[in-house]
């Protein structure tokens, strides 16, 4: 997988999340899934689950060919 490809979009769902305080880490890419942490004010909101699965997932899966899966960690 294209590490700069990865990284453009972390980039654009790190520019969603900074507004409300929130960021995202990317820890590893194994096996064409990847591995983040939601981090700032995400790590303690009620609705991370949601934004993980309905936006960042999403986002990344759109963004990034190859991609097979996002997995909080």
């Amino acid at each position: 997988m294209d590490k700069d490809a990865i990284e453009k979009v972390i980039e654009k769902v790190r520019e969603g999340l900074k507004p409300e305080g929130g960021d995202i880490e990317l820890i590893s890419e194994k096996d064409g899934v990847l591995y983040v942490r939601l981090t700032g004010s995400c790590e303690s909101c009620p609705m991370s689950g949601l934004t993980m699965t309905n936006w960042v997932e999403k986002t990344l899966l759109e963004g990034i060919p190859g991609l097979k899966g996002v997995k909080a960690v």
